[in-house]
């Protein structure tokens, strides 16, 4: 048993389309925060991993909140198993809190980037895969362009924001309560410049709760923009076109302002990674609709992607 981690394998197959490839799933502790699920194809041990951070909020796995249940993750990895693509992911640190009923108020941003950075240095001391991919869904896609370093060979946007967060932030104001926009923008100024403020309106006291505010000043101060254009590394960046929360123009500057990056747009795609034909309607309750598969064109792309040579 290595020190650095506690693994229980229990096997089950699984059969790509046209393939008989079975894959073995493993239940890893990275460490003591940071339990996943490894997958890992038995017909090649050489294989490539994409480590999958999940988007925002509580967020499990399998791509699962306690009122989200459409296990987008878990689908995900199980894809990439049958592409012969092993891949590795993981409950968010907030996950273990909520389900231990300890809940940590000084959670920082950059602890989510901490935690994807151990699991990068994990992986690659393991020295078992030929090369090590991130794959970021939402806010992952932040955390992941963070969290890329000289280990990593490749990383995958999905639906990930080109903008501040705060500046997200305004914008949904502005689409959704406009009475309270300039409070908000006021607000925000106040968070980017690092300071907490009392000062907003009690009908966004769920959005701006003062104990969560160190939390947004950490993620606030990060311009994905910015960051990206550190990264010299292959980038895929996806976005489909009925994503709710991310447009298609957000895909277009990270795109852009990346040094070596592949845009891929998924007509009909939408933020958890179904395909809608019908109105805003089915494409809000398709986050709890787990019986949906995922959208076949992202698939293709991200294995045509990790496995390019």
């Amino acid at each position: 048993m290595k020190k650095n981690g506690f693994i229980m394998l229990y096997l089950f197959c699984g059969f790509a389309s046209g393939q008989d490839l079975s894959y073995t799933s493993a239940d890893i502790s990275i460490n003591q925060i940071i339990e996943g699920t490894l997958l890992s194809p038995n017909a090649d041990k050489q294989a490539s991993l994409a480590i999958i951070i999940s988007d925002y909020g509580p967020t499990d796995r399998n791509g699962n909140q306690n009122f989200q249940k459409n296990n987008i993750l878990k689908k995900l990895g199980t894809a990439l198993a049958e592409n012969g693509i092993a891949s590795f992911r993981y409950d968010k640190r907030t996950v273990k809190q909520i389900r231990r009923n300890v809940i940590n108020n000084n959670i920082s941003f950059v602890d989510f980037v901490t935690d994807a950075k151990a699991v990068i240095a994990y992986f690659k001391t393991q020295n078992t895969y030929s090369k090590l991919y991130v794959i970021g869904h939402g806010q992952g896609s932040l955390i992941g362009i963070l969290a890329s370093d000289e280990y990593v060979d490749g990383l995958v946007s999905i639906g990930g924001s080109a903008k501040n967060i705060g500046d997200v932030i305004v914008s949904q104001i502005n689409a959704t309560a406009r009475q309270y926009v300039e409070e908000t923008k006021k607000v925000i100024q106040s968070l980017k410049e690092g300071k907490t403020t009392r000062d907003f309106p009690p009908a966004l006291g769920s959005m701006f709760n003062f104990e969560t505010q160190p939390f947004m000043i950490s993620w606030i101060a990060h311009e994905p923009l910015e960051i990206i254009q550190n990264l010299t590394i292959p980038i895929a960046i996806i976005n489909g076109t009925k994503d709710l929360q991310v447009p298609i123009e957000d895909a277009k500057q990270l795109a852009d302002a990346a040094k070596n990056a592949q845009l891929y747009t998924i007509e009909n795609m939408n933020h958890v990674l179904f395909t809608i034909q019908g109105d805003n309607l089915e494409n809000s309750k398709s986050y709890n609709e787990s019986f949906r598969p995922l959208n076949a064109e992202l698939v293709e792309h991200i294995v045509n992607f990790i496995s390019k040579k």
